[in-house]
């Protein structure tokens, strides 16, 4: 390169130079030999990482946004409601045929809207279909803090009418939680807490593993709060729509948008279906 020519002068001019002079001049031209040397490299390399740069292939990557590396059940611009207290994910595209297992009383079709308000005045609220998935809502679903048999009876009942079904509830007041999954009539998984164990039962799904959600086995507990370390109950709680996602859809990540042109039902629960 062009910066090498002044360097090769500078180095004739010393080394001719040599002969003539004493020992001291002669150290004195030795160092701005290397000095020479130096900074000539160091101009070298300059141009040489200018000329790279030029071409792009020393240009630095583009850093990855954080919501880039979000699960998909949180990419979700505006979410339809907030998490419900209780609800059923069902594996169908059939509303109606989950509105016979349940033999609702005084069907009607409604919005989401209508739905959800009516799912708080003791009726239940049939979703319409999404992405293969049908929600049931309302607080009239079996809560297992107060009759976990009658929550089996509930699922078990349901499963066996419509195949897959899995029920959630959560309680962040008082971090009690569940979540089911049944097919055709078995318990594929099960755990529920509410201060103690009421239910624990198959095998732990790799959902919940990944998730590292602790579930005690009967009679089992922690016995004091250390307030070391995150209690676990709270952990499981604040997960739940995580696990909810993974197994199928959690609520929360609906998107608002998609519901304008979607109608459910809405009514009220035989007495069958609420034992």
């Amino acid at each position: 390169m062009l910066a090498n020519l002044p360097i090769c002068t500078l180095i004739a001019d010393v080394a001719g130079s040599v002969a003539s002079m004493n020992s001291g001049d002669l150290i004195a031209a030795l160092l701005l030999l290397v000095l020479g040397v130096a900074l000539g490299v160091g101009v070298t390399c300059l141009l040489t990482v200018l000329h790279f740069m030029r071409k792009g292939r020393l240009l630095p990557r583009p850093i990855m946004r954080k919501r880039e590396l979000l699960p998909r059940e949180h990419r979700v611009a505006t979410p339809a409601f907030n998490l419900p207290t209780r609800w059923l994910a069902i594996r169908s595209g059939n509303p109606q045929l989950v509105q016979a297992a349940l033999a609702l009383i005084n069907p009607m079709p409604c919005s989401w809207e209508e739905g959800l308000s009516a799912a708080h005045e003791h009726k239940l609220f049939i979703s319409p279909a999404i992405r293969g998935w049908v929600f049931v809502m309302g607080s009239n679903l079996p809560e297992p803090s107060d009759d976990v048999d009658k929550c089996f009876r509930f699922v078990m009942d349901l499963s066996r009418k419509l195949g897959h079904v899995q029920f959630f509830s959560v309680n962040r007041a008082v971090n009690h939680h569940a979540w089911v999954q049944a097919e055709l009539g078995t318990v594929v998984r099960a755990y529920a807490w509410a201060g103690r164990t009421l239910w624990n039962q198959g095998a732990m799904t790799r959902a919940e593993i990944d998730l590292s959600l602790k579930c005690f086995a009967y009679g089992d507990g922690e016995e004091r709060v250390d307030f070391g370390r995150p209690d676990p109950a709270s952990i499981n709680t604040e997960r739940l729509p995580l696990l909810a996602a993974r197994w199928s859809i959690d609520p929360t990540s609906i998107d608002a948008r998609m519901l304008k042109e979607s109608r459910g039902i809405a009514g009220q629960p035989s007495r069958s279906s609420a034992r």
